[in-house]
């Protein structure tokens, strides 16, 4: 499994802000029973962050950039295909790129894995 450390440190520090929170809730319902505030609190808490949690795992804006065309000629295997490159992520960019490369559904996960391995974010 791929771990998104941008991703990871969002939620990070998602779960360090719902501490305050829950604890706000805590002591607005201090004059329940602990058990029935505890439930409170913990449906409050899931009505806030299941939103920000959902933003930190689907978002667009965390993860690369990716332009797809059709009827293209790879740049790697010259098939005529769709055709996929990646555009922008945190550490790489080639949205100014004058003659970009496109490549076929299998060259271009081969090219997705040697830049991870070359340490770039996709």
């Amino acid at each position: 499994m791929k771990i998104n450390f941008k991703r990871y440190f969002l939620y990070l520090c998602r779960w360090q802000l719902s501490t305050p929170v829950l604890a706000i809730v805590l002591i607005w319902l201090s004059t329940f029973d602990k058990w029935t505030a505890v439930v409170i609190a913990n449906l409050i808490g899931g009505l806030i962050f299941f939103w920000v949690d959902r933003f930190i795992f689907r978002s667009n804006l965390l993860s690369g950039q990716w332009e797809v065309k059709d009827n293209i000629r790879c740049s790697d295997c010259a098939e005529i295909a769709r055709g996929y490159r990646l555009v922008k992520t945190s550490n790489y960019d080639k949205s100014e790129d004058k003659i970009p490369k496109f490549r076929c559904e299998k060259c271009s996960k081969e090219k997705t894995e040697s830049l991870r391995t070359d340490g770039i974010e996709v």
